[in-house]
């Protein structure tokens, strides 16, 4: 019997090229992949119960007046947003935002992306729109309510800058009823002040990992949601990169859930993307967080949410959900029913989930 001499070792000559070759990748590539893992831990860990319970308390302070969009409560909630950004050095969202159709461009001047909306007709809970005229030509048409609104936009550069991903939630609520006999704030703890924390604790995770992620992370807070989701169409609308948006995660009422299911989080997902629902299920076995999940394949996620806007232009999407209760849309959702530590676990789960988009090649 003759014996050929191995490809990739030979007793005479040592290690052959072909295996020196594999080390080298090796040794460059498993210091890599535990500095991402540190890395990873580190934002992890930023994310705190404590953290979630001061913001949410802000949000849904009585100062606030319910965040009605375009008014002195909800123009509060977006200054202590952004005011957590700058904090942090999470940048304003560099670029040009069309504020109203044919007016002039307004380019990196804050964290605010201005647009207007009216309400054309009476009744005083009648629809709102974008409207692409001027307030003068509102006007002039006879427009029964002008509202100036505002999404707030952060980003982190990522070392690609040719595809995107976008983490949001609307910051706004009902705001106040004065006719209410007992209580006319609308505090919105629940919907959606929770949400707001969630992109709050990412952004934040994301900055104290200290990695710079592989694509370039936008942290949305949307405006006007409550009137037709004026602030998430408005963006997708005049975004002129949304072709380049691999995935929106979205985020409406994670901090409560139904009475007869505390634990249950409902989370929907573009069905064409089953590694969404893999994510979730291999980091819940891992981290052994208090919730449960109820994953949620949908194969045209349309509806809901702002989430909604991001799937008509085709952006597959995720969004975390813990449904309805009956403090919903009432004077009674406030801060002291949220349940905290499941609150914390979804901004864990999803910073993890926000992590594979963000550096992840193929999903």
């Amino acid at each position: 019997m003759i014996i050929h001499p191995s490809p990739i070792f030979n007793r005479n000559a040592g290690l052959s090229p072909l295996l020196k070759g594999w080390l080298m990748v090796l040794c460059t590539l498993l210091p890599l992949s535990a500095q991402a893992q540190r890395s990873l831990e580190r934002g992890y860990a930023s994310i705190t119960e404590e953290r979630s319970r001061n913001m949410m308390e802000f949000l849904a302070d009585d100062l606030l007046e319910g965040r009605d969009a375009g008014m002195r409560g909800g123009q509060l909630a977006a200054r202590y947003i952004t005011s957590l950004l700058r904090e942090w050095g999470v940048a304003p969202l560099p670029g040009e935002w069309n504020k109203q159709g044919n007016e002039k461009l307004l380019t990196n001047l804050s964290y605010m992306q201005p647009f207007d909306v009216a309400q054309l007709t009476k009744p005083d809970r009648g629809p709102w729109q974008v409207h692409p005229d001027s307030i003068a030509k509102v006007k002039e048409r006879g427009a029964h309510r002008l509202r100036h609104l505002n999404n707030l936009l952060a980003y982190i550069p990522g070392k690609r800058t040719d595809e995107w991903v976008i983490v949001g939630a609307h910051y706004d609520h009902e705001g106040t009823f004065p006719d209410i006999a007992d209580d006319g704030i609308y505090n919105g703890a629940d919907d959606n002040a929770s949400g707001v924390v969630a992109v709050l604790q990412m952004a934040r995770a994301f900055v104290m990992s200290g990695e710079q992620p592989e694509h370039s992370v936008i942290f949305a807070f949307w405006d006007g949601e409550e009137k037709g989701l004026l602030g998430s169409r408005h963006f997708v609308a005049n975004c002129k990169f949304i072709d380049k948006v691999k995935c929106y995660l979205n985020f409406d009422m994670i901090g409560r859930g139904p009475a007869d299911n505390p634990k249950l989080v409902s989370y929907f997902f573009t069905e064409s993307h089953p590694a969404f629902g893999e994510w979730l299920t291999r980091d819940l076995r891992e981290r052994g967080w208090c919730f449960e999940p109820s994953l949620r394949p949908w194969d045209n996620p349309v509806g809901g949410s702002d989430n909604g806007s991001f799937a008509r232009k085709g952006v597959p999407i995720i969004w975390y959900h813990t449904e309805g209760h009956p403090d919903y849309t009432r004077p009674s959702d406030t801060a002291d029913k949220i349940n905290y530590r499941k609150m914390t676990d979804i901004c864990r789960a999803s910073f993890l989930t926000g992590w594979k988009m963000a550096n992840e090649k193929a999903y």
